[in-house]
């Protein structure tokens, strides 16, 4: 049996959680998943599980896929690895990167979405979903912004989201690169997002005209053309 083909969906910003009327990005993810009726766990983790943010997903997913979420601040699953591993697609939402990665690993969610994604899960977010991928993020977990070094590594290199939203990310990026605090990765516009095939940029997709990824080194950035879903 061919290995399984391992898939991340890292979304700059945008999807269901800030263009409620675009699920142009969550079509792709739930087409990556090749499934008729996917599977798809939402992780809120970043949020405090914020019980708006759920809602809103399931008003999204419902009727297209089978939604489903994990919540770990009130945690009710036991068997979190099995639970995951069952999904087709895992879909994780925005807010404190550092925190929810604290809390992840103190339940043991690392090891799980490392299990399902070795089985095929595709793997999905939108900024702190985005970025934890990555070994490395530009985070605005602490307040101002700074480096995050300590991603799920799944991919190397760095992620900053909202590239285009946020003023302060290219700059701060850049001079992160060149003071050597994080490694070379990717800057991803709101509405963008990579597509990343067996840990390597397979192509770049937006739900808007314009949003477009950036290869980013110490030599400078490279823009990637984005293929417009429609």
């Amino acid at each position: 049996m061919s290995p399984a083909r391992r898939q991340i969906v890292a979304m700059g910003g945008g999807g269901f959680s800030m263009e409620p009327d675009t699920p142009l990005l969550e079509d792709f993810v739930l087409a990556a998943t090749g499934a008729a009726r996917p599977r798809v766990c939402f992780l809120p983790t970043a949020s405090g599980d914020a019980e708006g943010y759920i809602a809103r997903f399931h008003d999204a997913f419902a009727g297209r896929a089978e939604p489903s979420y994990l919540a770990l601040f009130h945690r009710e699953v036991a068997d979190i690895e099995g639970f995951l591993c069952a999904q087709d697609a895992i879909y994780v939402g925005g807010g404190n990167t550092a925190n929810m990665l604290a809390v992840w690993r103190v339940h043991g969610v690392d090891r799980a979405i490392r299990a399902a994604y070795r089985r095929g899960v595709v793997l999905a977010g939108v900024s702190a979903g985005a970025v934890c991928w990555f070994e490395a993020a530009v985070s605005d977990s602490f307040g101002p912004l700074r480096p995050l070094r300590d991603g799920l590594a799944l991919v190397p290199g760095t992620c900053a989201p909202h590239y285009d939203g946020d003023p302060e990310r290219r700059p701060s990026f850049a001079r992160m690169i060149a003071a050597g605090e994080l490694p070379p990765g990717y800057g991803v516009d709101d509405s963008a997002a990579l597509h990343i095939v067996d840990e390597s940029l397979h192509e770049v997709v937006a739900s808007r005209p314009g949003a477009h990824a950036y290869r980013v080194e110490l030599t400078g950035e490279t823009a990637i053309d984005a293929r417009l879903l429609c």
